[in-house]
C-alpha cells in the first residue's frame, strides 16, 4: 500500500511539472491562480501575477539550436527561483513564456522583485558550452489583483499581459506593473460578477466607469 502511495504520488508530481525546467506547469499555473483569487477576496491582502518572456528567444533556437535554446530555458528558470520567496509559485506556462504568483505582495516588493529577476537575467551570460555563451534579456508585465472581491482568473492574468505587451513594445528588457493595486474591479469584471449576480443588471454596467487602471497602464500599440 505504501509503495502504491508512493507511485502515485510520484505520477502526480510528475503531471503537475514542466519536464524541462522542474517548474509548475501551466496547469498547476491555473489552479495556483484561481487559489488566489480566492484567497485575495477572502483577505483583501494584494496579489501580484508576473508574466516574463524571454526576448527574440526565436533568434537563439535558430542561430544555435533547440538544445540551446533548452539551456537558456534552464538558466532562465533558475534564476527566477532564485529571485522569489518559497511562498510564491513559479511556473513555465509555454515555450519560452514563464509566470509568478505572489501572495501578500506590496506594490514596492513586486516592482523590486521584477527589477531584479530582469537585472540577474540580463548580467551574466548563459554559459550554453565551453565555447559558447548567449547573452539573453526578459520582458515581464505586472498586474494586482483587485482586493476584496472574487475577481476573474482569466482577466487578471489579461491584464498582466497587457503589461508585457507594453515591456516587449517599450523597447524589450524591461518590467510594467500596474501601480498601485486597486480595490475595485475593472470594467470587464464588474460586468461578470454583475452578470453572476443579477441578469438584470448587464445593461446598468456597459454605462459604468472605464477600466480604472487604464489610466495607469495605457496600452501603447506603436513606438
Amino acid at each position: 500500500t505504501q509503495w502504491l502511495q508512493s507511485l502515485i504520488d510520484a505520477l502526480c508530481d510528475l503531471s503537475s511539472r514542466d519536464a524541462l525546467t522542474g517548474l509548475s506547469n501551466r496547469r498547476q499555473f491555473e489552479l495556483a491562480i484561481e487559489r488566489e483569487v480566492d484567497r485575495v477576496a477572502r483577505t483583501g491582502e494584494p496579489a501580484l501575477v508576473l508574466v516574463l518572456d524571454i526576448d527574440h528567444f526565436k533568434r537563439v533556437n535558430d542561430t544555435h539550436g533547440h538544445a540551446a535554446g533548452d539551456v537558456v530555458i534552464q538558466a532562465v528558470a533558475h534564476v527566477l527561483q532564485d529571485c522569489v520567496r518559497p511562498m510564491d509559485t513559479v511556473c513555465r506556462v509555454g515555450g519560452e513564456e514563464f509566470a509568478v504568483i505572489l501572495p501578500n505582495c506590496a506594490p514596492a516588493f513586486g516592482q523590486a522583485v521584477a527589477e531584479r529577476i530582469r537585472e540577474r537575467v540580463a548580467s551574466k551570460p548563459i554559459v550554453v558550452s565551453p565555447q559558447l555563451s548567449i547573452e539573453v534579456t526578459v520582458s515581464a508585465g505586472g498586474a494586482f489583483a483587485p482586493q476584496w472581491v472574487r475577481s476573474s482568473a482569466a482577466l487578471w492574468t489579461e491584464r498582466a499581459d497587457r503589461q508585457l505587451y507594453r515591456a516587449k513594445h517599450g523597447g524589450r528588457n524591461r518590467a510594467c506593473l500596474e501601480l498601485p493595486p486597486l480595490p475595485m474591479v475593472s470594467a470587464e469584471e464588474k460586468g461578470l460578477l454583475f452578470t453572476l449576480l443579477s441578469p438584470s443588471s448587464e445593461a446598468d454596467n456597459a454605462e459604468g466607469a472605464p477600466p480604472p487602471f487604464a489610466s495607469i497602464a495605457p496600452r501603447h500599440e506603436s513606438q
